[in-house]
C-alpha cells in the first residue's frame, strides 16, 4: 500500500538548494564587506568589528523571534487553516516591528554610554568609528526584524526560493553601495554602514510586499493592527527559549575569545583563519535547519505523528550525507584557500589540524546536535532543547575550553576539542529525546 508523502524529494530539494545558496551568498558578501572595510583604515576595521559583536545580540534576538513565528505558522499550515496561519504571520510582523523599534530607540539614545561601558578603553578614533557605525546600523534594526518575519512566512510554506532571490537583491545593493561609499565617496565607516542600511530596508520592503500578495498564507492589515495575546504567547513560547539559548551561547563566545587571547600570536592567527573556513563548512547545517522546522512543523500541525517520525529519519539521512560530502570538499580545498593568506608553515599546519577536527565532527555529529534540535523545536519540545543547549555550552564547552586549552596547555586545539565535545554531548541528549518519542506529545497549536 502506497503512503502519501506531504513532501516529495523534489519538494525537499526546492527548499534545501535555495537555502544553501542563500547562506553561501551571505558568507561571500561578508568576505566582500571585510575587504571594503579594510580599505577604510585600521580604526574603521576595529570599530566595525567591535560594533558587530554588539549587533550580533540583536540579530540573534530577531532571528529567535522569527523562528518562533515559523514554528507556529508551519503548524497552522499543517492543519490547513490558512486563516490562522496568516494571522500568526501578521502578528509576528506586528510584534517584530514594535520590538525592533523599541530596541532601535534605546540603542540610539544610549549609544555612547553603551560603547563606553563595553569598549571604554579603545582609542578615540576607534570609538568615533564605533559611534558612527552603531548609530547607522541601529536604524536598520526594524528592517532586519521585518525581513526575518517575512522570511519566516515564506520558509514556513516551503518557498525558500523567495528568500534566496530577495537575499541576492539585498546583497548586490550592499556590495555596490560599499564600493561607492569607500572608493567613490571615501566616506570611511559611514561608507559601509549606509549601504547595509539601504540593503536591509530594500529586503524588508520587497519581502513584505510579496507577503501581502502571497496566495496561501499572507499578511492581512486587520491582524497586523491587532493584538492577539494568545497567538503571541504561542510564538513567544518558542522564541523565548530559543533566544535564551542564543544569548548564553554569545556570552560564552565572548569568554572564549578572552581565553584565545592568552595564547601565542601564531595560535590566535591560526584560530582566526580556521574560523573563516569553519564558517564555510557550516553552511550545510545552516541550510538544513529551517527545512526541519517547515517539514516537521507542518506534519505536527496536521497531527501526522507517524509522518513526522518518517521525515525526522529521512531528513537526518539527507543532512548527514550532504554534510559529509560538503565538509570533505571544504577540507580538500583548505590548502588552496590557505594560499591566499601570508602565514608561517607552523600556522598553516595548525590551521589544517583545526579544520580537519572541526569538519569531521561537523559532518558526523553536528547534524544531530544542531539540525535535529530544530526539528524538536518544531514539535514544540523547546524547554528540553533549551536546557540541553545551555548546560552543554556552559558545562562542556566553556569548562573544557579552560581545562584543555589553559590547564593542559593544548591552546586553540583544546578549545576546538571542547567545541566538538559540546556537539557530541548535545547529540547524545537530543538523539535520546528523539528516540524516546516524548516530542510526540507536544502541542503548539
Amino acid at each position: 500500500m502506497e503512503t502519501h508523502e506531504t513532501f516529495t524529494n523534489r519538494d525537499l530539494a526546492r527548499m534545501i538548494v535555495p537555502l544553501f545558496f542563500e547562506q553561501l551568498l551571505v558568507m561571500l558578501v561578508g568576505l566582500a564587506d571585510t575587504f571594503f572595510i579594510s580599505q577604510a583604515g585600521e580604526a574603521a576595521v576595529a570599530g566595525v568589528s567591535l560594533v558587530n559583536q554588539f549587533n550580533t545580540v540583536f540579530i540573534f534576538l530577531f532571528t529567535a523571534l522569527a523562528a518562533g513565528g515559523a514554528v507556529v505558522v508551519s503548524q497552522y499550515v499543517g492543519t490547513r487553516d490558512r486563516s490562522l496561519a496568516s494571522e500568526a504571520a501578521s502578528q509576528l510582523l506586528m510584534f517584530s516591528t514594535v520590538f525592533s523599534l523599541v530596541m532601535m530607540v534605546l540603542v540610539l539614545v544610549f549609544a555612547r554610554p553603551l560603547l563606553s561601558l563595553m569598549f571604554g578603553r579603545v582609542e578615540a578614533d576607534v570609538m568615533d568609528a564605533c559611534l558612527v557605525y552603531l548609530r547607522i546600523s541601529a536604524l536598520s534594526y526594524p528592517a532586519l526584524a521585518i525581513y526575518n518575519a517575512g522570511a519566516a512566512l515564506f520558509r514556513s510554506v516551503g518557498k525558500t526560493s523567495v528568500t534566496m532571490v530577495v537575499s541576492i537583491i539585498s546583497n548586490v545593493i550592499n556590495v555596490v553601495g560599499d564600493y561607492i561609499g569607500i572608493f567613490v565617496l571615501h566616506a570611511g565607516v559611514a561608507g559601509v554602514a549606509w549601504p547595509s542600511l539601504v540593503a536591509r530596508v530594500a529586503s524588508a520592503v520587497i519581502i513584505t510586499w510579496l507577503a501581502f500578495r502571497e496566495t496561501d498564507v499572507r499578511y492581512r492589515m486587520r491582524w497586523i493592527c491587532a493584538w492577539n495575546g494568545s497567538m503571541l504567547a504561542k510564538i513567544g513560547g518558542i522564541a523565548v527559549p530559543n533566544g535564551a539559548e542564543n544569548a548564553i551561547f554569545q556570552l560564552v563566545k565572548v569568554a572564549l575569545s578572552s581565553i584565545v587571547a592568552l595564547f601565542g600570536t601564531y595560535q590566535i592567527a591560526a584560530n582566526g583563519v580556521a574560523q573563516s573556513i569553519w564558517s564555510l563548512a557550516a553552511l550545510a547545517g545552516a541550510a538544513f535547519g529551517p527545512v526541519f522546522i517547515t517539514v516537521i512543523g507542518q506534519c505536527m500541525g496536521a497531527g501526522n505523528i507517524d509522518e513526522a517520525e518518517r521525515y525526522f529519519a529521512k531528513l537526518m539521512r539527507i543532512t548527514v550525507i550532504f554534510s559529509v560530502a560538503w565538509n570533505a570538499a571544504v577540507f580538500a580545498a583548505t590548502p588552496l584557500i590557505l594560499r591566499f593568506y601570508a602565514l608561517e608553515p607552523e600556522t598553516i599546519s595548525l590551521v589544517i589540524q583545526l579544520v580537519a577536527l572541526h569538519n569531521t565532527f561537523n559532518a558526523l555529529v553536528f547534524p544531530f546536535s544542531g539540525c535535529l534540535g530544530n526539528g524538536l523545536r518544531a514539535t514544540g519540545d523547546v524547554a528540553f532543547t533549551m536546557w540541553v543547549s545551555i548546560v552543554c555550552t556552559l558545562a562542556v564547552r566553556l569548562v573544557l575550553s579552560y581545562v584543555l586549552g589553559v590547564v593542559l596547555g593544548m591552546g586553540v586545539m583544546g578549545i576546538a576539542w571542547a567545541m566538538c565535545a559540546d556537539w557530541f554531548a548535545r547529540a547524545v541528549a537530543l538523539v535520546w529525546r528523539w528516540r524516546s518519542g516524548i516530542w510526540k506529545t507536544k502541542r503548539v497549536v
